[in-house]
């Protein structure tokens, strides 16, 4: 199945996405009108519910964890648990993991995804979130919270560059989100170029390019609507007639025909089992 499943062959709708996800590209706006945490709110349940803030992913827990706290605070969020995990100690702790088990909402802060897969990947932490989103709890992510959340993830790569091979490191992610793969700070920090070489070298897999202060809701049903006030760039590698990846040598420039690219403002939907592009009714 998981051969299968990597090479893009007999996968079932409900294996892409067991739950739902809020995957935000960076930088959300969080002193102005805060449209994507206000969506973040709303899909945990609204101000009563609970969220926690985990800062794995950062070095600097204490500052990113109580900004969180004040952030959601100002958007009338009444139960708010900022928890630092910092280590796979931390992580197995029983007391820890428990906190996790009674949250509304999960809510990722940025920093280094290697952090997140490295510090939670086999804990009681992560066996608990992984039960917390089976049952439809949001996980919510943004910038390295994002890029973590689907099974294989971007760790390193050049920004503002040509399609060049070898311009990426990847690694596993948390696989909550099957077949794609995730960049942020997209247009604004010019990754068109690296996600394209991810797409290129296994073109089942989706490539999805989240700008800053934007992001993609992510239904069970297998299906997402963008929301915030930039866009989302989606590259089906499925169309693709020629391609050379394979016979270059790193840092050379790859060719690629035919791709198929999507560009989703604020209102639109995505099919990811049709791969078909929607507007979603107001």
């Amino acid at each position: 199945m998981f051969l299968r499943k990597m090479l893009g062959m007999g996968v079932i709708m409900s294996e892409l996405v067991k739950g739902n996800l809020l995957i935000i590209g960076g930088a959300e706006d969080k002193w102005g009108q805060s449209s994507v945490l206000r969506h973040a709110i709303e899909m945990c349940g609204g101000p009563e519910a609970k969220i926690t803030v985990l800062t794995t992913a950062t070095q600097k827990p204490q500052e990113v964890g109580e900004e969180y706290r004040t952030v959601f605070s100002r958007l009338g969020v009444q139960s708010i648990d900022v928890l630092n995990i910092d280590s796979r100690s931390d992580a197995n702790d029983n007391s820890v993991a428990q906190r996790i088990s009674g949250a509304a909402g999960v809510f990722f802060t940025g920093g280094d995804q290697l952090r997140i897969t490295s510090i939670l990947g086999g804990t009681k932490t992560f066996d608990i979130l992984l039960d917390l989103y089976r049952k439809g709890v949001p996980i919510i992510g943004t910038s390295a919270g994002a890029s973590a959340m689907s099974s294989v993830m971007i760790v390193d790569g050049n920004s503002n560059s040509a399609a060049r091979k070898c311009t990426l490191g990847m690694s596993p992610g948390l696989g909550l989100f099957e077949q794609v793969i995730i960049d942020q700070h997209f247009e604004q920090r010019g990754r068109l170029g690296r996600l394209l070489v991810g797409v290129a070298q296994n073109p089942a897999v989706l490539g999805i390019g989240i700008d800053e202060d934007t992001a993609i809701k992510v239904h069970s049903n297998a299906s997402f609507e963008v929301v915030g006030t930039n866009c989302v760039t989606v590259i089906d590698g499925r169309t693709i007639l020629n391609s050379n990846v394979s016979e270059l040598n790193p840092e050379e420039i790859i060719s690629l025909s035919n791709v198929t690219i999507h560009v989703l403002p604020n209102g639109y939907g995505f099919d990811l089992g049709k791969r078909t592009v929607h507007k979603i009714n107001s």
